[in-house]
């Protein structure tokens, strides 16, 4: 049955951390981009409503030094805020698919809120929610794909640096993009 027939995947579904992945992205130098993500992810949707949480002191980026500023109170300040969390049960499904094998999976708005440095905003995301299909261990599995754009400075991350040739270090948009992988126990679809 396709997400169409059935709408959003109801019971709940939990996330697979291998094959699962939250990254940003933001405008470096004014001519190049930045990209970072973070090693511990968590997510469920159950009934509808889609959560997820990142550990803060997980973060990647190429350079240790850098790691340590992104963690300090300039970026995410972990030691104060050592979450970035969301949660939202207003999912949309278009019935159009993303792709013309079939394999996109059907595209999707989710709405709802993002809580960056204590900061509670609401968000819009977009991308494609594919499946469920069932995986070699017999479990369910759906994937959800997001990205969504923030301005950064709305959740107080407004470190910056003038350059000598004019404009700023950072780019004020950070794009956020989700990858997650589902799991459905064979046990919970009866």
């Amino acid at each position: 049955m396709s997400l169409t027939e059935q709408s959003v995947p109801t019971g709940t579904w939990q996330l697979d951390p291998v094959h699962s992945k939250a990254a940003f992205a933001v405008r470096h130098s004014g001519i190049a981009t930045f990209r970072g993500h973070f090693n511990d992810v968590s997510a469920e949707l159950a009934d509808g409503t889609l959560t997820g949480a990142v550990d803060v002191a997980s973060v990647e980026v190429p350079i240790a030094q850098l790691r340590g500023h992104l963690l300090a109170p300039d970026f995410f300040d972990v030691e104060q805020h050592p979450q970035i969390t969301f949660s939202a049960s207003d999912i949309a499904l278009d019935t159009q698919r993303t792709s013309s094998s079939g394999t996109g999976g059907e595209r999707a708005t989710v709405r709802g809120e993002l809580t960056l440095r204590g900061v509670t905003k609401p968000l819009e995301a977009t991308g494609t929610i594919a499946g469920p299909a069932t995986y070699l261990d017999g479990n369910e599995r759906i994937a959800i794909a997001l990205e969504t754009v923030v301005n950064r400075h709305d959740f107080g991350v407004s470190w910056n640096a003038p350059l000598p040739s004019g404009g700023n270090a950072l780019g004020d948009d950070v794009t956020i993009t989700v990858d997650l992988e589902l799991v459905r126990p064979a046990s919970d679809t009866a």
